[in-house]
């Protein structure tokens, strides 16, 4: 991992910290090994030649905790046996075509960076983690979570980490790294609806929809559509996201709750983008792309800093179509967020 780059992974702690309590061992090995990488102070690997075009390499860790592992597939190769190493493949074709086709971005730092990624990390390892150069996934236990590589919006969700730490480099923790996870997600989800060719209203947004095991009560690890609603499961908990400011969760957990108020951001883009219709890619999505590579949010940015960065862009993109602004500042009130 690179200097002050934080671990992202896709599971958050508080979920893995239940099944470590209730005596689960692969939740336990887990947040050990996720304890490891941020702890971590790697420097990176020397740096591929960048490309304009998408350049991906696919290794195999084999089980064990090293990094990057036996190269297994490599740009315009044909698919292998192995599902896992050709759903990364394809995870990391995904992410890149809609940041490279909707906002004409060059790779997640925009100059080409070659899209690396593990599969089979770690035995039964349940998450998945963006490392400040590489994708890196685990199987999952096979009881409570399945294989990482097989959910699109899990990988865009983490490759678009690389994108906010190449950009506006927010802290994480407490508001501005809610609003580094709510990015996430909200890119993780645009992958999967330019995937499938989706407008807004037919879109689930869920958040890894079939990452959970069968068995398990629930449906994905968020909503952005109705935060609080993924799971309620005996062994997980209930999902603990906020939908609104009022009920924000102020605690020293999570980073200062960054995956748990993530659902209130996660929440006004949903807002939005069912307001304005049609593929959120294009304007919702063009909005919050705009103010996150705008290069004037502050690392340290909290919700109403945001907001007040995504009405100005969606006022800068879209200056004849004043009404786009305000329903912009009307998606965050929404969410008790004032964008004044």
């Amino acid at each position: 991992m690179t200097a002050g780059v934080p671990l992202c992974a896709i599971v958050p702690p508080y979920v893995l910290d239940r099944l470590a309590e209730a005596g689960h061992e692969p939740a336990v090995h887990s947040l050990a090994l996720d304890a490891a990488h941020r702890a971590a102070r790697l420097a990176p690997p020397p740096a591929a030649a960048a490309s304009p075009d998408l350049n991906r390499v696919i290794c195999d860790s084999g089980h064990l905790q090293h990094l990057p592992g036996r190269t297994v597939r490599t740009e315009g190769r044909p698919p292998v046996s192995d599902a896992s190493v050709n759903h990364a493949y394809d995870g990391l074709g995904a992410t890149f075509a809609l940041f490279s086709e909707a906002y004409g971005r060059r790779s997640i730092d925009d100059q080409g960076l070659r899209l690396d990624a593990s599969v089979h990390y770690g035995r039964d390892y349940d998450n998945a983690f963006w490392n400040g150069h590489q994708m890196v996934f685990g199987d999952g236990d096979g009881e409570i979570f399945g294989d990482f590589t097989a959910c699109v919006d899990v990988i865009g969700h983490e490759l678009t980490h690389g994108v906010t730490q190449f950009t506006a480099g927010l802290e994480y923790h407490d508001q501005p790294g809610a609003l580094n996870e709510s990015l996430s997600d909200v890119f993780g989800s645009l992958v999967k609806q330019y995937a499938l060719h989706q407008d807004a209203d037919a879109a689930d947004w869920l958040i890894g929809a079939g990452l959970l095991a069968p068995g398990v009560q629930g449906v994905a690890l968020r909503s952005m559509k109705a935060p609080g609603t993924a799971y309620d499961d005996p062994r997980l908990g209930k999902d603990p996201q906020p939908a609104h400011l009022r009920d924000y969760v102020h605690t020293a957990e999570d980073q200062g709750g960054v995956h748990i108020n993530s659902g209130i951001p996660n929440h006004a883009f949903y807002l939005l983008a069912t307001a304005l219709g049609g593929p959120a890619w294009e304007r919702a999505g063009r909005i919050w792309y705009d103010a996150l590579t705008g290069r004037r949010l502050p690392a340290d940015a909290d919700f109403t800093a945001f907001a007040r960065a995504t009405v100005a862009a969606a006022r800068a993109r879209y200056a004849t179509e004043p009404s786009v602004a305000d329903t912009v500042t009307a998606a965050w009130a929404q969410v008790g967020v004032s964008s004044a």
